[in-house]
């Protein structure tokens, strides 16, 4: 492609509103323009980088036996109404009528047009397991878009979705497409990684996020220095401290005037944060709930809506707190809760011992409390009692802290490290959510109607991109992965319009590249070098080649990497094999 015949659109100056590096690039580079809030246009340089994610994606989901169909982005309500899901999806729902008045959205994800489709077209056992993807635009109405393309509104995905007969078959599917994933993102050049997650919204009992590893990524995930564990951090879990042997003390309550958070209740009764338990007040599904964690522990908000099974948690206000258990905020404690109130103990929490705690009662805390003797003795999860014999009520205990570095991984000797990440895929066992839902029925070998069992599996196309310059950039511009990079090499031939052995040297090499299947970007601008070098390193092509008069004199053409510190002198007639031999 001849830059003079290309939409070369770069800009010197980063734009304002431009958060992170990707959305500065994207601009400056001339990859996509803003039509509105989380809305933009793919130029013709982003889009081959688009296209590009999008062929890698398409060929592994081939390869996996995926068949792949194109869905109606505009989907009616009635589906999602049958779902339960027209009302429960909230305001990031598009919803719209049509001149009839009939309601319709503009779909963010395509389980239940699939489940329909597959309900009409599916009979028979002999049928599944079946597996079907489509890439095509979703739209979610962020309440907030930002980072460009990487929280837009309107956005590229790969969504596929598996219809089984049983758990077993879904298993399968699940795990070839877990390794198909491993492919296509190692294909791509990307570093990331696939860690355990929480199944959000789209519902399911099991599922995988890939994430590109980048500071700038919106998720914290906890990863194992020595094995292969790793888990978002609303799902991390690390190995249980041994439990402290100590002879338990006399409970005492003591005057804590004004003392209202850990720190100051360390400081004032001189203990570490692990002889502290805090009781934490939510509001769970429009209930109050008490969450005992560590005085240095973070609870999870994700874990703890999971271990009550709530839709919504959010942290108690101050009123409410008060309302709930009859304590100011700061002085909740374990003992002497209203009875009838939900109460939950941390797994770590629940192994303290001589601990001190809030009294409910303004300006006292207890010291010395244990539970079982003290305050109710918690129950834990495999239903033994965690310490000795006592109260009737036993709250239960869960997994409800925030992971930290350095904490030892659940599976082996090694320890956790902690990294941003961004979202870039997601698989889900689904169970039969939807399907069931939707009365999705085959008939099994014995003639039996049975609700088949569904997986579903997505790829944020567009969010690939930019995700891609998080992880691959400099103060120059991006540095794309030769697989998905928008040319392979930049042909620059210097002061061409004064030379025509320049001109033709450059139009007889710019021929070779091209028979030999190589994408070129040749710039026959007549633009000083400085500008030519600006704009190729800025867009991020892998490879550039700069023909000019004294080098052709002596038979060579200068080569740089985007990646190398220095160029190099290769022979003109060897250029085409080692451009070949360099983009693989």
């Amino acid at each position: 492609m001849r830059v003079s015949r290309f939409l070369l659109s770069t800009v010197k100056e980063t734009p304002s509103d431009a958060e992170v590096v990707s959305h500065q690039l994207m601009l400056r580079a001339g990859m996509i323009r803003k039509l509105a809030a989380g809305l933009y246009t793919w130029l013709p340089l982003g889009l081959r980088v688009l296209r590009k994610v999008e062929a890698i994606v398409r060929e592994e989901m081939d390869r996996a036996g995926a068949l792949e169909v194109l869905m109606p982005a505009v989907q009616p309500a009635e589906l999602w109404q049958e779902s339960g899901r027209w009302e429960q999806y909230g305001p990031e729902l598009l919803r719209l009528k049509d001149r009839h008045d009939r309601e319709f959205c503009f779909g963010p994800t395509h389980e239940e047009v699939i489940t329909d489709l597959i309900r009409r077209e599916i009979r028979s056992y002999k049928q599944l397991p079946s597996n079907f993807y489509q890439i095509q635009t979703k739209f979610r109405d962020e309440t907030r878009p930002r980072f460009g393309v990487m929280r837009a509104r309107e956005f590229i995905m790969k969504d596929a979705y598996s219809f089984h007969l049983d758990q077993a078959s879904l298993q399968e599917t699940y795990d070839l497409m877990h390794q198909t994933y491993t492919r296509i993102f190692t294909r791509l050049g990307l570093e990331f990684r696939p860690v355990e997650a929480d199944t959000g919204s789209i519902g399911g009992r099991y599922s995988h996020e890939f994430h590109v590893l980048a500071d700038s990524g919106e998720d914290a995930i906890a990863f194992c220095d020595s094995c292969n564990y790793a888990a978002n951090l609303e799902m991390a879990t690390s190995r249980l401290p041994a439990p402290v042997h100590e002879a338990p003390r006399e409970k005492e309550k003591v005057s804590t005037p004004g003392i209202r958070t850990v720190d100051e209740q360390a400081q004032m009764l001189g203990i570490s944060f692990d002889r502290i338990v805090k009781s934490v007040v939510v509001i769970a599904d429009d209930k109050p709930a008490v969450f005992c964690i560590g005085g240095g522990d973070e609870l999870n908000t994700i874990k703890a809506a999971r271990a009550l099974g709530a839709t919504n948690l959010r942290m108690a206000e101050a009123a409410e707190v008060f309302a709930a258990t009859g304590a100011p905020v700061g002085f909740v404690g374990p003992l002497g809760l209203p009875s009838g109130l939900t109460v939950m103990v941390d797994q770590q929490a629940a192994q303290a011992c001589n601990f001190s705690s809030g009294a409910n009662e303004l300006d006292y805390h207890w010291i010395n409390l244990n539970w079982g003797m003290d305050a109710p003795l918690p129950t834990a999860m495999d239903g033994s009692s965690a310490g000795n014999a006592g109260a009737v009520f036993r709250p239960p205990v869960a997994d409800l802290r925030t992971v930290r570095a350095g904490e030892q991984c659940p599976r082996c000797e090694g320890r956790l490290a902690i990294r941003r990440g961004i979202e870039v895929g997601h698989i889900f066992q689904l169970g039969d959510k939807y399907s069931k839902a939707l009365n999705a029925t085959c008939l099994d070998e014995q003639g039996r109607s049975i609700v088949m069992t569904m997986g579903c599996y997505g790829i944020g196309v567009s969010r690939i991109v930019a995700s891609a310059i998080e992880q691959n950039n400099d103060d120059k511009g991006i540095i794309w992965p030769d697989a998905i990079a928008p040319f392979q090499v930049a042909l620059l031939p210097m002061n061409m319009h004064k030379s025509q052995r320049i001109r033709d040297a450059a139009d007889v090499l710019y021929s070779e590249l091209q028979a030999a299947g190589i994408e070129v970007l040749y710039d026959d601008r007549k633009e000083r070098a400085g500008v030519m070098f600006t704009d190729m390193e800025l867009i991020g092509i892998p490879h550039r080649l700069v023909l000019g008069e004294s080098k052709l004199d002596e038979g060579m053409i200068e080569y740089k990497g985007r990646r190398d510190a220095e160029s190099q002198d290769i022979p003109l007639i060897q250029a085409v094999e080692f451009i070949k031999a360099r983009s693989g």
